[in-house]
């Protein structure tokens, strides 16, 4: 696999990390709405970790997000939970960042940051192994 698709893997994946890390501190300022924007963008980042080493990116999110469901869910790598943590991580996101006088809780957005963690949890171990192939 090419150095530099890992480098761009491994980059996306630390990206990931930062936001989840800034999710966290919204989360404890109080800042629901930003910390739930900041939760789906670990995991769509975590994602594009995920696509950078197939050489694929989408300009939309649901490109990446149907592009993973498709080559990784429906063949079988990461179980269908995840899909759906991602698909409902998606819509609030969407929900909060644009909808007016939309109220995010702290339940919702402490959802979102454990939503967050478990995706990526899910997903570094195959990562690590990608990134280690000679």
């Amino acid at each position: 696999m090419d150095g530099s698709v890992k480098d761009l893997s491994a980059y996306r994946f630390s990206t990931a990390k930062e936001n989840l890390q800034a999710a966290k501190d919204l989360f404890q300022e109080g800042h629901f709405k930003s910390s739930v924007n900041r939760s789906y963008y670990a995991i769509f980042q975590a994602l594009r970790a995920i696509t950078a080493l197939d050489q694929f990116d989408s300009r939309k999110h649901s490109g990446i997000i149907s592009y993973f469901n498709h080559n990784y869910v429906k063949e079988g790598m990461f179980d269908k939970s995840i899909s759906k943590m991602i698909d409902t991580s998606y819509r609030l996101r969407e929900k909060a960042d644009y909808q007016d006088f939309f109220i995010v809780s702290s339940e919702m957005a402490r959802e979102q940051i454990e939503k967050a963690e478990k995706v990526m949890a899910t997903l570094e171990p195959y990562l690590t192994e990608k990134w280690g192939e000679g």
